[in-house]
């Protein structure tokens, strides 16, 4: 049974009750939200010692962390050890976007080591699977993928079933065109084949496989802009639509379902494309790249789109994707990985803060108390990066032999405010 199910059922599971602990909220909340589509937890029972973790409005916004080799770059070790950066700096999730050879070890060992849950995107080993310098996609392998990866200890799964031929022309006249690995496979499967996207048709086989492993659908958008100026077009919301259609056939079939959203879009754009997803996919989790806010700061982009995921998580969002230096760029490094995460707490947590989630702000109040007491320590213990934070103050430290450390080097010791700000109080 899964976790839909369940809940459906009016059955609290062991991971409802562990997401209500972690979630400070009430187990009976939990399992509403998942009866009615509006989170998820992606755990599917073969991915030994993976913890649930609770997607959807209810919740803390969450981060993922994309990892994976590419054709040329990368392997198992180097991988391991950018899972392992992720998961220090606070990773919720993580997708192994793994192409070309060994994908399967990679995977393999990437389950073995994340406690969190692992998403792929299965239309990447297929192809990368087959022979040619363009392979053809296969659609009876891509199937024979799900399952095995299913099988495998998969959690959630990035299917472009939403994309259909008569979106392909839609896109052609776009800036960017298709951005989306597996969304450009798809379309030009279709294009060759002059035939309808194969998961589409067939939507009730992947959701057999999908049901008996208990994995999350995420679907994917293939469509999605890649720059500002490809936003919010007719082409993007015509595969939204079909995406809601999607949603409300896997919540039919009990199984669990989030849905992917745009990579670039207008700052004042966002609020319009949460709030659209929201209606049309009936409060499904929403998965969000990002949003980039500007495409002209490339080896900055972990910025430009946390300023846009920061505005997600405030108006629709449950789940956002983090985004590297190295977007646009090259496959990040293990010290990108680390600040495309950082980047991306900051920004759920800014997101939570914002909407008012209840006791999001706690640990900001608690930093300011730190700070009006000279509390190094606590500073550190409560800030998002404790090491970058340390290291930065040591660097021009102020007090050096002096026990109270009541200032910093930026204002010295007679215009520092908040020593003024004692003495005030003091009088």
């Amino acid at each position: 049974m899964t976790q839909l199910q369940a809940a459906q059922n009016g059955t609290i599971t062991e991971a409802m009750r562990r997401v209500a602990v972690d979630e400070r909220v009430d187990a009976a909340q939990v399992r509403e939200a998942i009866a009615s589509g509006r989170a998820v937890i992606p755990l599917n029972p073969a991915h030994a010692h993976a913890r649930p973790v609770g997607v959807g409005r209810l919740f803390a916004t969450k981060v993922n962390a994309n990892l994976g080799r590419s054709p040329t770059r990368s392997g198992k070790g180097d991988e391991l050890e950018k899972l392992r950066v992720a998961l220090d700096a606070g990773a919720d999730f993580v997708m192994d976007l793994s192409v070309g050879a060994d994908v399967c070890a990679i995977r393999q060992g990437m389950l073995d080591a994340s406690p969190v849950p692992l998403g792929t995107v299965p239309v990447y080993e297929t192809v990368s699977r087959l022979d040619g310098d363009v392979p053809e996609m296969n659609p009876d392998l891509l199937l024979q993928v799900i399952r095995e990866q299913a099988e495998q200890g998969v959690d959630f799964m990035t299917l472009h079933a939403g994309l259909l031929r008569a979106h392909v022309d839609m896109a052609m006249g776009r800036v960017m065109g298709i951005v989306s690995r597996g969304g450009a496979i798809m379309a030009e499967w279709m294009a060759r084949n002059n035939a309808e996207n194969p998961l589409y048709t067939r939507w009730d086989e992947v959701m057999d496989i999908l049901a008996q492993h208990d994995v999350t659908v995420s679907l994917g958008d293939g469509l999605r802009p890649g720059c500002l100026a490809d936003a919010s077009d007719t082409a993007q919301f015509a595969e939204l639509d079909v995406l809601g259609e999607l949603v409300r056939r896997c919540r039919a079939r009990g199984v669990q379902v989030m849905v992917e959203g745009p990579g670039h879009v207008p700052f004042n754009q966002i609020q319009m494309n949460m709030e659209r997803q929201q209606e049309i996919c009936d409060g499904a989790p929403f998965y969000v790249l990002g949003p980039v806010v500007t495409d002209i700061a490339p080896g900055y982009d972990h910025i430009t789109s946390c300023i846009g995921a920061t505005a997600a998580a405030c108006h629709g969002a449950s789940l956002l994707c983090y985004v590297t230096p190295a977007e646009h760029l090259g496959l990040p490094d293990a010290e990108e990985v680390h600040q495309g995460m950082v980047a991306y707490k900051i920004a759920a947590h800014a997101g939570d803060v914002a909407r008012g989630l209840p006791g999001a702000r706690d640990r900001d109040d608690a930093i300011s108390r730190a700070r009006a007491a000279f509390d190094w320590e606590r500073q550190f213990e409560l800030a998002i990066d404790p090491a970058r934070a340390r290291a930065r103050w040591l660097k021009t430290r102020a007090c050096h032999g002096d026990p109270t450390d009541d200032h910093c080097s930026m204002c010295g010791k007679a215009f520092c405010a908040m020593r003024t700000t004692r003495r005030i109080r003091e009088r």
